[in-house]
């Protein structure tokens, strides 16, 4: 694993795109602070800009590093959920601006996946995530489904878990900064 990461690193730092598995289904993935990378990843999906994506996290500090204010109510979500839960936060700060949506606001994911989890800390930014197909097409449950497209288009692809059959995606929650709660997906 660790030489995965090295690798990854090497890709990310050089403002490369990678295919990699994280703690829901397989992403593409970029340094979530470069707009040049991200650019790559929505030119790859062929999706629209002002459909923003999710960035992952390695914990808590670094998550109040991306975003003005978290909000209280923020944290015992995350405590208590059981299963992935991406979290859209308002006013994110210090990320590619290309990834803020329309709204100024961010979703994130604190992962605890140890590879995303290593790499992120290591990378000591956030991740971008995105499910690993061109926009309007099935999310691949498994790596022996991704697209040659897909493949072909990233920097590097990501040598472990390839035989794991991916879960579902994340649980996504919108916290507005005034108290508002809205559930994306369960």
């Amino acid at each position: 694993m660790e030489q995965e990461i090295n690798n990854c690193l090497d890709v990310l730092k050089k403002g490369g795109i990678i295919l990699y598995p994280t703690d829901t289904v397989w992403g593409i993935g970029c340094d979530a602070t470069q707009p040049a990378a991200v650019q790559k990843i929505f030119k790859l999906k062929k999706r629209e800009e002002r459909k923003s994506m999710i960035c992952l996290v390695n914990d808590f500090r670094m998550l109040e590093q991306y975003v003005e204010r978290v909000p209280e109510v923020a944290y015992d979500v995350l405590k208590f959920a059981n299963k992935p839960t991406t979290i859209i936060y308002d006013d994110p700060i210090r990320v590619a601006e290309n990834l803020i949506a329309e709204d100024n606001s961010l979703a994130i994911r604190v992962v605890k996946e140890q590879f995303c989890n290593s790499l992120i800390r290591k990378l000591r930014r956030p991740l971008v995530s995105t499910s690993a197909n061109i926009s309007g097409e099935a999310t691949p449950m498994h790596f022996q489904e991704m697209s040659p497209q897909i493949l072909e288009g990233v920097d590097y692809v990501v040598n472990l878990h390839r035989d794991r059959k991916s879960v579902s995606p994340s649980a996504i929650i919108k916290l507005k900064n005034d108290g508002t709660v809205q559930v994306i997906r369960s």
